[in-house]
């Protein structure tokens, strides 16, 4: 360790810390989901549904696309209702109903405002006291409220098995006609619905607040920010700002320069003859921007599914591709090229750090590795399409069609494969790596790179702890291990040092500074990065703790972004450092670029969804899409295009990048995307804040409102932006494809 000792054993002890709690609370997790009870049953001991079938429909909706068709408990698309929300508000008014007509003979709406109080009282008591029977196993349910069950589970058989008279709520929610053929399934898909609406009405047997929180706000039954909800929403305020004071008083006082070495005459990675593993990195570049090209192309189709749920400008195309496919699609394909991206830049400084040569056979893992990736990408998109049209087999569905959680798609064998190629990159990494380890010197750097490639390795297999029938609750913690903590922490770790040990081989940056800046960014990120990711647990069927744990560490992952824009400029600055840093300048815009959106889209538009209170209200609403696109793209998305960038600049030695094409990727890309959050999703979504926040997340979600005039304009205006960013995107993928295959960029110097 040496002269970084301090910073190792602060980054051991970070790791060592959050994980205990991320792992601790796991297990609470575990403990204390929502029951799904053996039975659920009347009065008189009927059953109505039970444990087997419930996880029957649980099946069901993930065929039919689970998280891209809608959400549960928040977490999914956003065009069509929330379920959980939607079947609670109906259940609700239809228990009104019935129970203003046993009790006074006439409608609900036409009672006195009197007798609505005390129908309202009554509705309270039925749907918050928890009924749940621990030694049997079973939940009791009145006869007026089984009768309300059975009314609402009626008319989502009318929905999904395409009832001609709910055609345009269809249409309005992007949902192809008869989404879910099977009557026995559409069944128990209501029941699994049912369900997860009984959990987020149901109070804990403590009494203090629904299995879920007190989520989705509903007035007609008092579900409301909980008194912990505030109280740790205002503490994370408050370690925000502390942890901010912190980081500019460190960054005074500790904050050691070392003076900026002279640069070199020449490129010291061009000093390097091309390895073949290298040179055959090329068709990794092509498969990044096609993947790209097509995720750009295939999400403006699925936003115009918000505005003609079925229709592409009057073309009916839902049958064969409806929104949860090309949903699916297309963020499928995102995770897919950027992940590739970023096996590129590992696999292009392999053969460096092993001193410019390639161990035996490295050549033909990295073909073996690339057509393995092509064969998943394939083979999960196809499996996507036919479950999804309900063609494949319902018990082939998991394995072979469409998981139905979002960013986890693939079905789990393409999810094998997927683990199994990155390992296999992991393996090829460390065939270069581990040599490197045995010379001489400072491998502090070094060993910090190891690990955040094993990391990338390893992590991804948390998507293996749950299983097709597994309580949604356990699923959410392990999801979010990928989607939070592989993608936004060790993607980030690995980034910041690959970049490190990018800039000093480039004789930029000393080691020491290169050492220091990434031990210590990787302390920051997994500080906040790794406990925060139970801020997507507030309302998932967890306790108290998990919501403290979240709302404390989540603040925290905001405080590194701010000095982003320092680093950003650094990044600014190096392309002026010697003359031959004009041939990577536009790489290292694109790392500028990464940095702002670091600060704007993962810290300022993270932060605004982070705190409970705040999420309480806007959990599944577009201001989670502002945030998303600006933080995926963004961040990542500018990332790997940087990297691929980058790689192709040294594999093709003579390449000159095209001026104008290159502007207008660049500032085509960072406008469009500015335009497309800022003047459509952002407003959208504080719309349906203000709506969420007053008559409750249903409405939020509504069709009355998302149709509405105001809403569909904004819905129209986002067009503008998306042609500008894909002008840009058309740009840097014919940048590439002409690096690719031009004969007079290929020659080695």
């Amino acid at each position: 360790m040496g002269e970084y000792k301090k910073l190792w054993w602060t980054l051991l002890g970070v790791v060592a810390v959050t994980f205990s709690i991320l792992g601790y609370y796991g297990t609470e997790i575990y403990r204390t989901a929502p029951p799904i009870p053996a039975s659920f049953v009347s009065t008189n001991g009927d059953i109505l549904t039970t444990e087997e079938k419930i996880l029957d429909g649980q099946t069901a909706w993930q065929s039919v696309g689970g998280m891209q068709l809608g959400s549960v408990w928040g977490h999914g698309a956003y065009q069509a209702p929330d379920w959980t929300a939607d079947w609670l508000h109906r259940e609700l008014l239809i228990w009104l109903d019935l129970a203003a007509e046993g009790e006074f003979k006439r409608p609900y709406a036409e009672l006195t405002e009197q007798q609505q109080h005390m129908l309202r009282y009554e509705l309270k008591k039925e749907y918050r006291t928890n009924t749940y029977n621990v030694e049997n196993n079973t939940v009791t349910l009145s006869p007026r409220r089984i009768q309300a069950i059975e009314q609402t589970g009626a008319y989502y058989n009318a929905l999904f098995g395409g009832a001609p008279e709910l055609k345009k709520t269809r249409e309005n929610y992007a949902m192809k006609e008869v989404t879910l053929p099977n009557p026995e399934r559409r069944a128990r898909l209501s029941e699994f619905f049912f369900w997860t609406a009984w959990a987020a009405s149901t109070e804990r047997t403590d009494g203090t607040a629904t299995y879920t929180n007190n989520w989705p706000h509903e007035p007609l039954i008092d579900n409301k920010p909980t008194t912990e909800n505030i109280v740790w929403s205002i503490i994370s305020v408050v370690i925000l700002v502390a942890g901010i004071g912190a980081l500019v008083w460190a960054w005074a006082f500790l904050r050691k320069e070392d003076g900026e070495p002279v640069a070199p005459e020449r490129d010291p990675i061009l000093s390097f003859n091309l390895t073949p593993s290298q040179k055959a990195l090329a068709k990794y570049l092509v498969l990044i921007v096609s993947l790209f090209t097509f995720q750009v192309f295939i999400g403006g189709f699925t936003a115009h599914y918000t505005i003609e749920g079925q229709s592409f400008y009057g073309i009916q195309t839902s049958e064969w591709f409806p929104y949860s496919l090309v949903r699916t699609w297309h963020i499928q394909s995102a995770l897919f090229w950027i992940a590739t991206g970023f096996l590129a830049a590992g696999l292009f400084l392999a053969p460096v750090i092993n001193g410019g040569k390639d161990p035996k056979f490295q050549k033909i893992g990295v073909d073996i590795l690339f057509w393995a990736l092509v064969i998943v990408v394939v083979g999960s998109f196809i499996g996507n399409y036919l479950a999804i049209a309900q063609i494949m087999p319902a018990n082939l569905s998991f394995w072979l069609g469409h998981q139905g959680y979002e960013y986890v798609d693939l079905g789990r064998i393409w999810q094998i494969g997927k683990f199994t190629g990155i390992v296999f990159w992991l393996v090829l990494m460390m065939r270069c790596i581990t040599p490197a380890l045995q010379q001489k010197g400072d491998k502090n750097l070094l060993v910090l790179f190891m690990l955040s490639v094993i990391a990338i390795g390893l992590f991804y297999g948390a998507g293996f702890f749950y299983g097709e029938r597994t309580h949604i609750s356990v699923m959410e913690y392990w999801r979010w291990w990928i989607v939070h903590l592989w993608v936004e922490g060790f993607f980030e770790v690995f980034a910041t040092t690959a970049l490190a040990f990018i800039f000093f081989n480039m004789g930029l940056v000393t080691k020491r500074m290169a050492t220091v800046a990434s031990l210590a960014s990787a302390s920051m990120f997994l500080l906040g990065g790794v406990p925060g990711t139970f801020h997507h647990l507030y309302f998932s069927g967890t306790t108290t703790p998990v919501m403290a744990v979240g709302a404390t560490f989540s603040a925290l992952e905001v405080v590194p972004l701010i000095v982003l824009g320092y680093e950003a400029w650094e990044h600014y600055r190096l392309k002026d450092r010697a003359p031959w840093m004009a041939n990577v300048k536009w790489p290292i815009m694109y790392f500028v670029a990464v940095a702002f959106w670091n600060m704007l889209g993962a810290g300022v538009l993270g932060f605004m969804i982070n705190p409970p209170i705040s999420l309480y209200y806007i959990q599944g609403l577009n201001t989670t899409a502002t945030h998303a696109h600006a933080a995926l793209f963004g961040v990542y998305g500018f990332l790997a295009l940087g990297f691929t960038l980058l790689v192709l600049r040294y594999i093709r030695p003579r390449l000159i990048f095209n001026e104008r094409l290159m502007k207008t990727s660049f500032w085509w890309m960072n406008i469009g995307l500015a335009l497309m959050l800022f003047t459509s999703l952002l407003p959208v979504g504080i719309i349906q804040f203000i709506a969420s926040a007053s008559e409750g997340l249903w409405y939020a979600r509504s069709e009355a409102l998302l149709q509405s005039e105001t809403l569909v304009t904004l819905r129209w205006v986002r067009t503008i932006g998306d042609i500008v960013f894909i002008v840009g995107a058309l740009a840097v993928t014919w940048q590439v494809f002409t690096g690719v295959f031009s004969r007079s960029a290929s020659h080695e110097k």
